[in-house]
């Protein structure tokens, strides 16, 4: 396909970019250098008027946002923190799948009236007790949250979860499910609408490409 308007694509190095780019390939856009051998943070493609910027995966819902890029790839949980103003999300692609939950020690109660939860997902996890009308108290941290409940900062965490690995190699467990995860395509409000021909072929494209990987 050819694109008569430009369109940029954000993208996070890492697990995201290597699932996103076999799809990307199966709508017909290829990086035109291995991003793994480059410092540039703009990557032309195959499509003159097609470039990939690479960003940190929690920047990707701002880009689009404030339409620095038109497409972005990221995960439901930065998208539920972001809390999508200013996109649509036209496109579940299926990758770097996971699931949120609470965890903590055996036998922790998650149901208790008041909590400490350590977590990044801040909003996530007020919006989850709220809705079960639990009083909690967040404390924002940025990694090793299996550590807050066994120094005692936190009652409870909210993380990711793929394996369960980390948590039972510190004595935590999974205590209550809360959100499956995977990547998302969003694409910014204004460009749907000013470029909706392109934009419209790009998300039919990528559609097909993740039936066809299912």
């Amino acid at each position: 396909m050819n694109f008569q308007a430009p369109i940029t694509i954000a993208l996070s190095k890492g697990r995201i970019f290597r699932d996103t780019l076999p799809l990307l390939a199966r709508a017909g856009i290829e990086p035109a250098e291995d991003a793994d051998k480059t410092r540039k943070l703009i990557l032309d493609t195959n499509h003159p008027n097609v470039k990939l910027v690479l960003i940190r995966a929690t920047d990707v819902p701002t880009y689009v946002q404030w339409g620095a890029a038109d497409f972005g790839v990221t995960g439901k949980d930065v998208l539920m923190e972001h809390g999508g103003e200013g996109l649509y999300e036209p496109l579940d692609l299926g990758i770097a799948r996971c699931q949120m939950w609470v965890a903590g020690f055996p036998g922790a109660d998650v149901h208790a009236r008041r909590l400490r939860v350590a977590t990044k997902y801040v909003r996530a996890a007020r919006d989850f007790f709220g809705a079960r009308g639990q009083q909690v108290e967040t404390i924002k941290l940025y990694g090793s949250m299996e550590l807050a409940p066994i120094v005692g900062l936190a009652d409870l965490i909210v993380d990711l979860v793929e394996s369960g690995n980390t948590l039972k190699a510190n004595g935590l467990v999974p205590l209550e499910y809360m959100h499956d995860i995977s990547s998302r395509l969003v694409v910014n409000k204004a460009s749907w609408k000013m470029k909706h021909a392109d934009c419209h072929a790009l998300v039919e494209r990528l559609r097909e490409a993740v039936e066809a990987a299912d």
